[in-house]
């Protein structure tokens, strides 16, 4: 836009819904710089409001690194004006229009939040059949079976009533019979193993998935016959004894919140103690525009905002 009478340049930005910070970057006379005033047209005042500092009456910035913000309804036109502070001064200044945001949570953070606030493992009940006992069921972090009373567990279940929808939690076992191969990764309620066969589970795999499985972790132990007890933790865990065929007789399953943001690696299992597999069996109780002309404005490199001169 060409230059008024009185020295005055004036540049226009279009600029959307939101809010903007207005600079004032620099003038080509640092030491008589013009006075840059920023306004909108009077059928625009409505949709535009000027955020000043506390002393200040009107949308002027008086010297290079000033700034103002912008706040903004709908669509608007500033108007970016230099004016020289004295006759014959100087009208080069360069204006920065650039928008501002808040960003908005990611899909990472949003999930996990949700996924920690409705971790509850309260009614997580592992169930295993043990050998003389029949079917055990157990609530979280508790033996079936176990250092105080050792016995062949044949086949677990797990349930777990108000599971958050983006967790999984899958299992597999193998079985103490010839060449035996392990299951099929089983769904929460089903039943892997045998009943009433003598056949005592020798190895187990718990795996968690889903969108909220970052956020969480399997914690475990287990003992094989004549073997220490093993604890792993981690997203897939894999049990067995020290050659593959030791009967389990002790299990014990829960599902932890990771307050640490991320994955876990799982830990390897290490042993704690070793086991004597002698006592009797004792039953479980429970179970994330600057134009051409002497007044450059820039806008943003943002997808929203153009450059211009």
């Amino acid at each position: 836009m060409a230059g008024k009478e009185d020295g005055r340049q004036v540049r226009s930005v279009d600029i959307g819904r939101g809010l903007y910070l207005v600079r004032y970057g620099s003038a080509k006379d640092p030491f008589g710089p013009p006075r840059v005033t920023v306004s909108v047209a009077p059928e625009e005042m409505g949709n535009v409001e000027f955020v000043l500092a506390p002393d200040a009456r009107e949308p002027i910035l008086w010297q290079p690194d000033a700034a103002l913000v912008v706040r903004v309804s709908t669509q608007a036109r500033l108007l970016i004006e230099a004016m020289p502070l004295r006759p014959g001064g100087s009208n080069v200044a360069n204006v920065k229009v650039e928008r501002l945001v808040q960003g908005e949570p990611s899909a990472t953070n949003s999930l996990k939040a949700s996924a920690i606030g409705s971790l509850d493992v309260s009614r997580l009940r592992l169930i295993g059949h043990v050998a003389g006992l029949g079917d055990v069921a157990v609530g979280p972090n508790e033996w079936i079976a176990g250092p105080a009373a050792p016995s062949r567990i044949e086949g677990i279940a797990v349930e777990w009533p108000g599971k958050p929808a983006q967790l999984n939690l899958h299992y597999s076992v193998r079985v103490a019979k010839p060449q035996a191969n392990a299951t099929p990764m089983l769904e929460l309620g089903s039943f892997a193993g045998t009943r009433r066969q003598a056949l005592p589970l020798t190895g187990l795999v718990f795996e968690l998935s889903g969108p909220a499985s970052p956020d969480v972790q399997l914690f475990v132990e287990s003992s094989f016959l004549g073997s220490p007890i093993l604890r792993a933790t981690g997203k897939r865990v894999v049990l067995s004894g020290p050659t593959g065929r030791e009967p389990l007789v002790g299990l014990r399953l829960n599902v932890e919140a990771i307050s640490a943001p991320g994955s876990v690696t799982p830990a390897p299992a290490r042993p704690l103690e070793p086991v004597a597999a002698t006592a009797p069996p004792v039953p479980a109780t429970k179970t994330k525009q600057a134009a051409s002309g002497r007044v450059r404005v820039f806008r943003s490199r943002s997808k929203d905002d153009q450059r211009s001169e």
